[in-house]
């Protein structure tokens, strides 16, 4: 039998990339010399903080950081995000067994769903989300059961309704706050109403923190690790990739119950040796040393929103300002509604040369929605919104 006779048996399970559409769209219309400014990708422009850079690039001359490291992150490194959780949170966590560093947060999120879950078991989060989110269960082989989340409190009734209703009790309650692409966000009592669902039905419960510090007009967000008892039922996943424009370093943790992170840790031994050891001791200066810095990248997100959103409201089109996350999630203009947002992201392209991803892309749920992006600086957002005006008033 001919390889190409069948598909292959995970891949069969994940549709085809949405955003694939507009990417090759984008990419003819740059082709064809046309200005397109690009809102699709959460992928932070801004250069590292250049302290961190040097530090990474002194110890890549080193020859002692070219052999494999430590699967689970140099214990310095570990130390000090369990010191950072100390200084920002109140959390004391042991950097032994209640801290494992990761190859990013895909990496942290997706091996932990391969170490926890099991054929069948149910994994509640709420739609739309992050694609990895959803499939990353889906590979490991287990239910995605995706609730409806027009606000965070509807969310919580939901869940609580599941729990009434199901037969089949959830595993796990994977969240993420402020979320994408939705940016809404949380305060402290929310994480507390969470843990007490796991605490009586055993469940456990992840928090994707990747946006952390993205947090606008004096909202900070708070850690689900912050609320009493956390630790006996929830890790945290948190990412350096927003806070310092790491994004490509590919450094990420997974904090807290220490059953979980030791079966990571445990996956992790027999798939990877760890983060290239340089980018790992450039890590522990951007902990230790760069606060500041975590700062000065949330302020330019958040002029950046501004802009956007001001451009938008002036455009005619109403969007709410987030409060978090570098994102701003937009419902599709009333006379575009009927398009759809796959569609309507493609009619946005090809007449006001501005890409955004389309809602479908992170769920049924999301459609009606366009993401925007905060990666294009002030004067390329006034230009996209320039143009998307003269599209909307045509």
């Amino acid at each position: 039998m001919p390889l190409d006779s069948e598909e292959f048996y995970r891949i069969q399970k994940l549709p085809p990339y949405v955003f694939a559409v507009t990417n090759e769209m984008k990419a003819r219309m740059r082709a064809a010399q046309l200005d397109v400014v690009d809102f699709g990708m959460g992928n932070p422009d801004g250069a590292t903080p250049r302290v961190i850079v040097s530090k990474m690039a002194e110890a890549a001359r080193n020859p002692k950081n070219h052999r494999y490291s430590m699967s689970r992150g140099l214990p310095n490194l570990r130390l000090e995000i369990c010191r950072r959780y100390e200084r920002n949170y109140g959390v004391k966590l042991d950097p032994e067994t209640e801290a494992i560093s990761t190859i990013g947060a895909k990496d942290a999120l997706a091996h932990l769903l391969f170490a926890v879950i099991g054929p069948g078991d149910a994994v509640v989060s709420p739609n739309p989300a992050y694609p990895i989110h959803q499939y990353g269960v889906i590979m490991a082989e287990g239910h995605a059961c995706l609730l409806p989340m027009p606000t965070p409190a509807e969310f919580l009734n939901r869940l609580e309704d599941l729990y009434r209703t199901s037969s089949r009790t959830p595993k796990m309650i994977l969240i993420s706050f402020p979320h994408n692409p939705t940016t809404q966000c949380v305060d402290l009592d929310f994480h507390k109403a969470i843990l007490a669902l796991a605490a009586k039905h055993g469940t456990m419960v992840v928090h994707d923190f990747a946006y952390a510090d993205i947090c606008f007009d004096g909202y900070k967000a708070p850690s689900i690790l912050q609320v009493e008892g956390a630790k006996e039922y929830a890790v945290e996943i948190f990412s350096m990739s927003k806070s310092y424009n790491m994004a490509g370093w590919r450094v990420g943790f997974c904090l807290g119950n220490a059953k979980m992170i030791r079966a990571l840790a445990r996956i992790k031994s027999y798939l990877d040796y760890g983060i290239f050891q340089p980018l790992q001791i450039a890590a522990i200066i951007a902990l230790r040393d760069c606060e500041e810095e975590t700062k000065k990248i949330c302020a330019v997100y958040q002029k950046r929103r501004d802009v956007l959103i001001e451009g938008l409201h002036r455009a005619g089109w109403h969007v709410e300002r987030p409060k978090g996350s570098m994102f701003v999630w937009a419902p599709i203009p009333e006379r575009f509604k009927n398009l759809g947002s796959l569609e309507f992201s493609k009619l946005l392209l090809e007449k006001a040369l501005t890409a955004v991803a389309p809602g479908i892309g992170f769920g049924p749920l999301g459609e009606g929605y366009v993401r925007f992006a905060l990666i294009e600086n002030s004067h390329r957002t006034r230009q996209a919104m320039r143009n998307v005006k003269r599209f909307l008033n045509a």
